[in-house]
């Protein structure tokens, strides 16, 4: 029985010498950079049921697949490899985590992490050389890769980092690019989340804000909005954004409020109040008197009220001048009007105080004519002035143009509506 005994021994103790010699001929042939002859012996020992229970094993085929994925004579299988590397890797960490504490990761940090560390970095390398050549698909999965390691490396505490912001930068602006924008607002989302408030990130939280806006995921947007604000506290876009979801969600007596609030908040920005100059007059104004608000007349003065504020703040801003222009016009247009509907009965004349009234309303349009004169000859300053203008601000001097022939014609003054004129069909030609 003793002998039996001694030869079960000493053949379990030649099997252990046999796999240890595998091992060490796969770390031989990997030091001599043999990466496909180490390949084959490291799978052929792990293709036995029995040794996969080797941590050793799993970081050796991690530690030769990872040196494969580098090899610039493997470039067609090299992402099989780093694939190939990074699980085996896993599973090394897997096995380990079965030792004591003290033993643990022996191997991966007496390489100081190397092989991970170059999964990471092919990962990397691969989304950036993606990304440079436009193929955002990739380049996405590719960094979706890369943090995918690095959530390995941190929570393993394998290396002392717990975020990689570049990394998730560019997985969201690759996602983005790509098409995903839910994959693209996690990314996004995490960096905001951190409250990260580098150059340029700004960007990252009103997109944030937007995209949950227009998904009509109110909760997430207002969390955005604060975290911008917050972070970013002088970009003017959290107010901006505020009125629009205002605008579209509330009233336009909560909007008008808001825009108070914001007006106060940004007492130097003209454009805020520009835009509540315009949607006060676009609520109280309508060219059929009868389809106006009860209120329009205090709408329009306030209106006008905002536009000589945004003129203080920015004199040679010609949009107010344009509107303001335009809302005098609009009054003498409407007085006419009111002029029409004095008539004589058929085949009769007008009363004395009928002649009378008519001659007081063409006054008072003179007057009105008189008071928008000024402000459409400022866009005239201001935009004819210049060489190339953008589409916007040549369709509004030829706007302000129609609109001074129209004063001019209505007083019979043709020398100067042809004046206009001509500066009106040279506007496409000088601008």
């Amino acid at each position: 029985m003793k002998k039996v005994l001694l030869v079960v021994a000493i053949a379990l103790a030649g099997f252990g010498l046999q796999a240890q010699k595998a091992l060490d001929k796969t770390k031989d042939l990997l030091e001599k950079k043999k990466f496909a002859d180490a390949k084959t012996e490291i799978d052929n020992y792990l293709a036995v049921e029995k040794n996969q229970n080797s941590s050793e094993a799993w970081y050796l085929k991690g530690k030769v697949y990872a040196a494969m994925s580098l090899d610039s004579t493997q470039r067609a299988t090299s992402l099989a490899s780093r694939d190939a590397a990074f699980e085996s890797l896993k599973k090394y960490i897997a096995l380990e985590k079965t030792k004591d504490s003290a033993k643990r990761h022996l191997a991966l940090l007496m390489d100081n992490n190397g092989p991970v560390v170059d999964v990471y970095r092919g990962y990397s390398a691969d989304g950036a050389s993606y990304y440079n050549s436009n193929n955002f698909n990739d380049a996405y999965t590719s960094f979706a890769k890369t943090l995918d390691v690095f959530d390995f490396i941190s929570a393993n505490k394998l290396l002392p980092v717990s975020f990689d912001t570049t990394t998730i930068l560019y997985a969201g602006i690759s996602a983005e690019k790509a098409n995903k924008p839910d994959n693209a607002a996690t990314y996004y989302g995490m960096i905001a989340e951190k409250k990260i408030n580098s150059d340029g990130f700004v960007e990252i939280y009103k997109w944030l804000a937007d995209y949950y806006g227009k998904k009509g995921d109110m909760t997430n947007a207002a969390k955005f909005t604060q975290l911008g604000r917050e972070v970013f506290p002088k970009d003017q876009f959290w107010d901006a954004y505020d009125l629009d979801i205002v605008r579209e969600k509330g009233t336009k007596e909560e909007l008008f409020k808001r825009y108070e609030q914001v007006i106060a908040n940004n007492p130097t920005n003209h454009l805020f109040v520009y835009n509540y100059a315009v949607e006060l007059y676009q609520l109280g104004y309508n060219q059929d008197i009868k389809q106006r608000p009860a209120n329009s007349k205090e709408l329009i003065s306030k209106s006008a009220e905002q536009l000589k504020k945004v003129i203080e703040l920015k004199p040679d801003y010609p949009n107010a001048h344009l509107v303001l222009g335009q809302l005098y016009y609009n009054e003498g247009v409407d007085i006419i009007n009111v002029n029409k509907e004095i008539r004589p009965p058929s085949g009769g004349k007008l009363k004395p105080d009928e002649l009378k009234k008519k001659d007081e309303l063409r006054k008072e349009t003179a007057a009105k004519f008189d008071l928008a004169l000024p402000y459409f000859e400022k866009v005239d300053q201001i935009l004819g002035s210049q060489g190339k203008l953008k589409m916007e601000d040549k369709t509004n001097l030829k706007d302000t143009y129609d609109l001074i022939i129209m004063i001019y014609e209505n007083r019979q003054n043709k020398e100067k509506a042809e004046e206009y004129t001509v500066k009106f069909n040279e506007v496409d030609k000088k601008h």
